[in-house]
């Protein structure tokens, strides 16, 4: 990107740009991705199944926005770089890569099974890395770059039974932190994102949860839960030209959560 087009462009616009959210057919995800799309960004949304990607998307092409759909999981390595591979060379450069594919599992630290802790690592952690490394590679040969990965205000502030979950998100926040020095010479920004308590599918179990509602109600200062809208308004500033002395940060998205005692 040059810097008359950086000099002449709407403030906070991403016409022109591409971007990929993994985990986007729904959630945070979808949000983000529709927020993105508002933008001007072509937007490349992504899932495990191919129904609820084209659902997704057809949900946001309805609004008139530029998607792309690309079904593959996020887990597997070789099919996400391969499928990456393909759309870079069907759509051109992805100047904007948001890491946000996650999986929970809840269960007692002295009975947390290996397997599953290693599980929620793999996808929540490794897998995100993995594919992230790849595209900043893109990157650097265009020098520019927007990585943002979704974090969590547990890997700020722990909470019982879900240490998998906590240990994975805080290696994205060092993550984060460590490729933004190593990729700040390419004029690449990385920064995490970490969401309070979001209004959303994943957290389903504990909306319902009057008890848990009243200790979130009391907690957080705001007093209610977070939009998925919330995090997609930071993601957006974060993608942004606008963003581009941001880097190797962790933004709480939380409505004051992790900042009242």
């Amino acid at each position: 990107m040059s810097t008359s087009e950086d000099n002449h462009h709407t403030r906070f616009s991403l016409a022109g740009q591409t971007a990929l959210v993994t985990g986007s057919s729904r959630g945070i995800g979808l949000a983000t991705a529709r927020a993105l799309a508002e933008q001007g960004a072509k937007v490349i949304i992504n899932g495990r199944t191919a129904a609820t990607v084209s659902q997704a998307a057809q949900t946001l092409r309805q609004a008139g926005l530029d998607i792309v759909e690309a079904p593959f999981d996020a887990a597997d390595i070789e099919q996400s770089v391969a499928t990456v591979d393909r759309l870079i060379h069907e759509h051109g450069p992805i100047q904007i890569f948001m890491a946000n594919a996650a999986m929970q599992h809840r269960e007692s630290l002295l009975t947390f099974p290996q397997e599953k802790f290693e599980e929620v690592l793999w996808l929540n952690l490794t897998a995100q890395w993995a594919l992230g490394r790849h595209l900043a590679a893109h990157m650097t040969q265009q020098q520019y770059g927007r990585v943002i990965v979704t974090g969590s205000v547990t890997a700020l502030q722990g909470r019982k039974n879900i240490t998998a979950y906590t240990v994975a998100k805080a290696g994205l926040h060092a993550l984060a932190r460590q490729w933004a020095v190593e990729l700040s010479p390419h004029n690449i920004t990385v920064n995490a994102v970490a969401p309070g308590y979001i209004a959303t599918e994943f957290n389903d179990a504990l909306q319902t949860d009057d008890r848990f509602n009243q200790w979130l109600f009391d907690r957080v200062p705001q007093k209610k839960w977070g939009s998925p809208d919330d995090i997609a308004n930071a993601v957006c500033y974060l993608a942004s030209r606008e963003a581009s002395f941001i880097t190797g940060q962790t933004l709480a998205v939380d409505g004051g959560f992790t900042i009242a005692l």
